[in-house]
């Protein structure tokens, strides 16, 4: 039997594995929302402790639901297990080291509102130190943009824009509602009905890569990706993955290349394909032997 849906109820869904204690600020800051919200906190097998905190701190509470994994499932397969459970008509898909105001949930149902046929709208995020993040505002990330984007000779798309890059540049007018491919997956904000449309997350992507996979494929099923300007969250980025850095960065290179041959034109290139992958895993030895020289700590 399907979970009933109560319009006008956004379920923020944050996933845990491992996230030391921004998790409980993450949480604090959504049931703090002047909107109708609930939080479904989706745990990947956490070890830590702080899960049972934040449902100790919120017993009382039923708005704080919690979906508990056997194991690590990944990022999407995990946010698919909490929207399956969800009762809002909007999905909110919060990293567990973000922060909300509680104006946030509000803001964004009115400007999901605002534009025509928005299925996933993302916000501002900025870093600790209060500067706007990478990947708030992008664009399709095909192989000759990124390396557009890893040269450098991004910087020169305003003269010449076949050198555009992933990251667009900052915007003349930062206010309002901007369409792009593809925003910041701290902060995804998804209308139920698109979401169940394309089926929710590829559960093949355990880690990264799944948030621009979701915005295209909502924007080839006729919805639209969009970024509001006038909302914003600060992200303090990496509670999860300095426990296990590598481990983090094997499955980003493992996205990085499910994305390429999903939907890169150049991966039907049988050359360019293995240039690809070889450049895409001599990335990640060069990151583990780095690793390994710092050693622990």
């Amino acid at each position: 039997m399907s979970e009933p849906i109560f319009p006008g109820l956004s379920s923020v869904v944050i996933v845990a594995a491992d996230s030391g204690p921004l998790l409980r600020a993450a949480i604090d800051s959504a049931l703090a929302s002047s909107a109708p919200v609930e939080v479904i906190l989706v745990d990947n097998a956490s070890q830590d402790g702080e899960v049972e905190r934040a449902l100790s701190e919120h017993s009382g509470d039923a708005r704080l639901r919690l979906v508990r994994n056997a194991s690590n499932l990944g990022f999407g397969p995990a946010c698919n297990r909490g929207a399956a459970v969800a009762h809002g008509d909007v999905f909110v898909f919060l990293n567990p080291d973000c922060e909300l105001q509680p104006d946030t949930l509000e803001g964004l149902r009115g400007a999901l509102d605002e534009g025509g046929r928005i299925g996933l709208l993302g916000v501002v995020v900025y870093d600790a130190a209060g500067l706007p993040g990478r990947g708030n505002r992008r664009r399709d990330p095909t192989l000759r943009r990124a390396l557009m984007s890893v040269s450098g000779l991004a910087r020169f798309e305003a003269r010449w824009p076949a050198l555009a890059g992933i990251e667009m540049p900052a915007p003349s007018v930062a206010s309002g509602i901007e369409y792009v491919d593809a925003v910041s997956g701290a902060c995804m904000t998804v209308r139920r009905r698109a979401f169940e449309e394309i089926g929710g997350f590829d559960e093949a992507y355990f880690l990264h890569a799944e948030d621009l996979d979701l915005c295209r494929r909502l924007r080839a099923a006729g919805w639209r990706v969009a970024l509001t300007h006038d909302l914003c969250v600060r992200h303090l980025q990496g509670s999860s993955s300095r426990r296990r850095p590598l481990f983090v960065a094997r499955h980003k290179h493992r996205g990085m290349w499910r994305y390429f041959r999903t939907f890169d034109p150049a991966a039907r290139n049988p050359l360019l394909r293995a240039a690809v992958w070889s450049g895409i895993w001599a990335h990640f030895l060069v990151i583990a032997l780095r690793y390994k020289l710092r050693g622990p700590g």
